[in-house]
This record gives C-alpha cells, structure tokens and sequence, in this order.
C-alpha cells in the first residue's frame, strides 16, 4: 500500500514491512562498509556508528534511531517516500530534521541504484548527524537554503552540500579520511577517494566549491578537503553568502576536473578513470 505524505512530505517508516531479504540486503551492506572504514572514515563518523548503535541486525527502527539521534545532538530522523521539493528539504534541515528514503536496493543492486535508499540515507548520512559540530553545520546549511531560494542560488548552494556532506573528505591526524555520505556508503568509492590517482584532491575554499560543476553518475573528478569540521561551520556561519553568490555570477563555472593557480592542491590527479559506477547515483 503506497502512503500519502503529509505537506512535509513525511511518511511512516513502517518498519514493520520490511521483510527478512530486505533486512539481509542492510545487513550485507553495513558488514561490508563497516569492515573497510576504521582505516578510512573520519572519526566522526565511526563515533556516531557506535554512538546510534548501527550494528544492531536488520534495518534501523526511525523511531529508536531518532531518540538516540536527539539524545546526542537534537536531531531526529522522518521518512519520505522519495526526492523532497528543496524548499521542504531546507526546511527540515534547518528545524534539525533529517529525511530518508525508507525502501530499500534489491539484492541484486548492491553496487549501483539510480535513487538514495534507506541504506544511502541512514548509513551514509546519520553517523556524522551525531556529531555535535556537524549537527549545526547541517542546520546552518538548511537555514542557508531557505535564504538561497530568494537569491537564485540554489545551484551554488547545492555545490557545497555536493562537495561536503556527500563528497567530503577531512584532514585528520596527518592523513585524509572520507565523511562525504557518498563516499562512505560505497564501497568502490570509500577505496577510490583515498587510493585512486585519478582524482584531484584540493584544499577546501568555500566560493571555489560553489564555483565548481560536479558529476551525478560516476565517481568523482575532484574532491574537496576540509582542515575540520569546526572551520567548516565557521565559514558557514560567518560568511555573508549573498554577496559571494553576486561575485559568483560574473566569473565562468569550473568543471570537476579543473585546477586553478590558487587552488591548495593536495594530490594533482591523473584523471586517467572514466568508466567507474557510483554505489547510488545522487540526484542534482
């Protein structure tokens, strides 16, 4: 039976539903992320895996999950029976709500699914909303999505939730280590952000980010590298966006692949891949 969502787009998760092969596909999923991320996630995220207790078998319970999640940093988790319009999904942000799909990949999807599911949303996502400093950091974003409407700048916005909270990596004790949801619920991705050398890897600049177009259907060309998730929100909070939104429209777009005479580059990549698969496409 499909469900009609509220006007906040929200459904009930129907845990109930979900049957012992869907639970199996979760299971599959997290055993074979969670085996290769010690070495490779931030340590955010790995804190927030055993701070909401993922490793529980089967799918996670929303309404558990959510009072776990409020407990540690005020955030609680609703589902949605798909994409959100990006006015409601700002909204949600900005009241610390975060959605997720609630259906599941088949089995014969592990590695590749055109739209986010319940594995990409809540394993991908979740873990690093239990961390109080990106928990505002997410919340900074959704209230800086509800300004960008106004300002036409939705696509500049979108950028850096692309280049942070799906596609991030961090500098953290003398190494790189993956947050980005993207990365770290694929398992090709998790080991072609940090090993490949095709990729650039370019220290973080916020209107640089925003300046630069990126890839919804492959790995991607270039990833952008925080100091901490503390600077992040500093640049967040105490930027002024709608000026750097208008110095924005004059210049030309930067593709993924680009590097520029100010870029801090970390690792010059090859550019050598062209044929990998995302574990789930996301969508622009």
């Amino acid at each position: 039976m499909t469900e009609t969502p509220t006007n906040d787009f929200t459904i009930p998760q129907n845990w109930s539903r979900y049957t012992a092969a869907e639970h199996a596909v979760w299971d599959t999923l997290f055993a074979r992320q969670v085996a290769m991320l010690p070495s490779r996630a931030s340590d955010a995220f790995l804190r927030g895996v055993d701070v909401l207790r993922l490793s529980k078998p089967g799918i996670p319970d929303f309404v558990e999950l959510s009072e776990r999640l409020m407990a540690a940093t005020g955030w609680r988790l609703v589902a949605v029976p798909g994409l959100v319009p990006d006015a409601v999904f700002f909204d949600h942000l900005a009241n610390r709500t975060f959605v997720a799909g609630n259906f599941i990949r088949r089995a014969d999807q592990l590695d590749y699914l055109e739209e986010p599911d319940v594995f990409h949303d809540v394993f991908g996502h979740v873990p690093m909303l239990a961390d109080p400093v990106f928990a505002d950091y997410m919340a900074a974003y959704g209230r800086g999505g509800q300004r960008a409407g106004s300002l036409g700048a939705l696509k500049r916005l979108a950028r850096l939730y692309w280049y942070t909270v799906e596609f991030g990596l961090i500098e953290e004790a003398g190494a790189l280590r993956i947050y980005g949801s993207g990365i770290v619920s694929s398992r090709g991705e998790s080991i072609f952000a940090l090993d490949d050398p095709s990729p650039n890897r370019i220290g973080f600049d916020l209107k640089r980010v925003m300046q630069t177009e990126y890839r919804i259907d492959d790995y991607q060309q270039s990833y952008f590298v925080i100091p901490s998730f503390d600077e992040l929100l500093r640049l967040t909070v105490e930027t002024d966006f709608a000026p750097l939104y208008a110095a924005l429209e004059g210049e030309a777009d930067l593709t993924p692949a680009d590097l520029t005479a100010n870029d801090r580059i970390i690792t010059r990549g090859t550019q050598a891949y062209a044929t990998g698969k995302l574990s789930v496409a996301l969508p622009s």
